[in-house]
């Protein structure tokens, strides 16, 4: 390709992730997710881009963690280092799933950001870009257009990906797709802020995310720990 034809790609890359923190109410009809059971692993399908649940740990335990979480959400980012702490230590014995759930009005790179972390997952390195994207938090929030594109290439670059692929597919329908599919999905259950925390099939209480957020998730922990012991 020739450099004005990078130029012009470059271009559209920015504009589509401009166009993805804007939560596309008017244009698209709201999904229809009645029959789909929230609380099991979810299968790639049409409704989702051919993009299934990203899951860590095993995916046929009793107990299933899910959080509807938001990239560039202080609190989100403070519950991660809890939430990565705990699924490691659990990894063999939980299904833990992440699900997007950017709330734009307040954060708007989060969309961009949740772009960014399922296109690294369409080559294979999901939960290393979800990481990355979490623990550099403060170093992306605050950018816009190109400066913005070009922070989660460079942590595309820095994680091994091929960027012109992940330039693709981050513009791409299907990963649209899926986070519209994750938000209709956390919109079912009534999820309305974030970080919300399903545990078999019930939204963990105040209490325990408050602890996850701001103490050490323990109380997490310890309700895992009875699940796991029924």
């Amino acid at each position: 390709m020739s450099r004005i034809g990078w130029i012009i790609f470059g271009a559209i890359i920015v504009l589509f992730l401009g166009g993805l923190v804007i939560y596309q109410r008017s244009t698209n009809p709201p999904l229809n997710v009645s029959d789909v059971n929230t609380n099991a692993v979810i299968a790639a399908s049409d409704q989702n881009g051919q993009i299934a649940d990203h899951v860590f740990g095993i995916n046929d335990s009793k107990v299933v963690l899910i959080e509807y979480g938001d990239f560039q959400c202080p609190s989100c980012g403070n519950a991660h280092p809890k939430i990565k702490e705990i699924t490691e230590a659990y990894k063999d014995r939980i299904t833990f799933i992440f699900r997007n759930f950017p709330l734009t009005a307040n954060h708007p790179n989060a969309r961009a950001a949740s772009g960014a972390v399922e296109a690294a997952g369409l080559q294979g390195k999901y939960w290393e870009m979800h990481d990355l994207v979490f623990e550099s938090q403060n170093e992306w929030s605050g950018l816009a257009g190109e400066a913005r594109t070009n922070k989660f290439t460079d942590y595309a670059i820095s994680i091994g990906l091929d960027k012109d692929k992940f330039l693709t597919d981050v513009a791409s329908a299907d990963v649209n797709k899926k986070i519209s599919f994750d938000q209709a999905l956390g919109k079912k259950v009534n999820v309305s802020g974030t970080p919300t925390f399903v545990l078999n099939g019930e939204k963990v209480s105040t209490e325990i995310s408050n602890d996850i957020v701001q103490s050490n998730g323990d109380q997490l922990k310890a309700a895992i720990d009875k699940l796991l012991a029924e």
